[in-house]
């Protein structure tokens, strides 16, 4: 029988409708426990008002909506598929001729049209807000006065001295940002007034300084002058220099191909930029996977009975199978399997077990 168009409206504005649903009400309660994390971390913190705190845990909001949504889709369409259930619309559709696959046609289109409006159009907004999230969690709740960015122009770098700041830039990076070359630094006494400048052929990262070689300084009231090395204080680390990059979910989906590409041409790993941007592909295909996984055990109800227990199992099974994801990623992110396959194997065995456990409902 050909499921009828009025029908598959129905299932789906269901299906939507408990997704969603769910999805705001967790959100709710995410949003009020970041509130209040945050609140108790900047209780000490003078610029840390109760307005600020409330538009940090808003910026922050969008980024735990795209963790979220995968639970939300399966929590909401355990609740769609066993609503219908329990009133007998499903077995009706099934006496009448419908098979599951095309009950659930629906919500699967449902499914990956909302995991595209994710990667396409919620991400490049989530994007936005964590940077500025970050930003002034750096500023207020950590005191952080070191910014690093990596540009097609080459390395920037800002760091914080007793008496203002400096502001350095290289051409050329190595050794993961332990080497630099090509290196220009302009010194700056509070915010903006000029103190001195360091051109420099190449820099090493040591213990506490930046050694630089073949130096030209020149003052704001002298001439310039040539020495053989320069130290440049510094607080940065090697580790610090390579986790100052900004992190993958900072930037949208649009924007991550060419900041891999950057990275990878200025001698940096991409692997977790590559990996993120992998995972934001596979989203619809994830979020499809939760369907089959809520529809596998939701179905069983009235067959099987034991309520509880099948929907225990789907609750555990698809908390199992996404946080599996989490040892999957790293492997991935420590390169023992390849990006591509870390990323994808997820959602793809996950709509495996869910097609196969279906058919056999179904068929077996």
């Amino acid at each position: 029988m050909k499921l009828s168009g009025t029908l598959s409206f129905y299932f789906g504005k269901q299906f939507l409708f408990w997704v969603l649903g769910t999805f705001f009400a967790i959100m709710g309660i995410v949003y009020l426990l970041d509130a209040i994390e945050l609140l108790r971390r900047g209780s000490d913190k003078e610029l840390a008002t109760l307005t600020l705190m409330l538009q940090m845990a808003a910026l922050k909001a969008p980024q735990m909506g795209q963790t979220i949504l995968p639970f939300a889709t399966l929590f909401g369409a355990m609740l769609a598929f066993t609503r219908m259930t329990r009133s007998n619309e499903l077995v009706v559709a099934r006496a009448a001729g419908v098979s599951v696959w095309q009950f659930l046609l629906p919500a699967l289109m449902i499914a990956f049209l909302i995991g595209v409006f994710k990667i396409t159009v919620f991400n490049p907004v989530a994007s936005v807000m964590t940077a500025k999230y970050e930003a002034l969690e750096n500023k207020i709740l950590r005191d952080k006065g070191n910014f690093m960015a990596l540009t097609d122009g080459g390395l920037w770098l800002r760091e914080q001295t007793s008496t203002g700041h400096f502001v350095l830039h290289a051409t050329g990076v190595a050794a993961d940002g332990a080497s630099l070359s090509g290196l220009t630094v302009l010194f700056f006494e509070g915010e903006d007034n000029f103190d001195a400048r360091v051109d420099a052929a190449e820099a090493t990262l040591k213990s506490g300084f930046w050694q630089m070689n073949n130096v030209i300084l020149t003052t704001k009231n002298a001439i310039p002058e040539t020495r053989s090395v320069y130290r440049l204080p510094t607080a940065l680390t090697l580790e610090n220099i390579q986790d100052s990059f900004s992190p993958p979910e900072t930037m949208s989906f649009w924007e991550l191909p060419k900041f891999i590409s950057i990275l990878e041409s200025a001698g940096f790993s991409a692997v977790r930029h590559r990996l993120y941007w992998h995972a934001l592909l596979a989203s619809p295909l994830l979020l499809c996977a939760m369907v089959l996984i809520a529809a596998t055990f939701s179905l069983r109800l009235t067959r099987r009975g034991g309520t509880m227990v099948w929907v225990s199992a789907g609750l555990f099974t698809g908390f199992f199978l996404y946080f599996a994801s989490d040892l999957v990623f790293a492997l991935g992110l420590s390169a023992r399997i390849p990006e591509v396959l870390a990323a994808w194997t997820p959602a793809t065995v996950t709509a495996l077990l869910g097609c196969a456990s279906l058919l056999h409902l179904e068929d077996g």
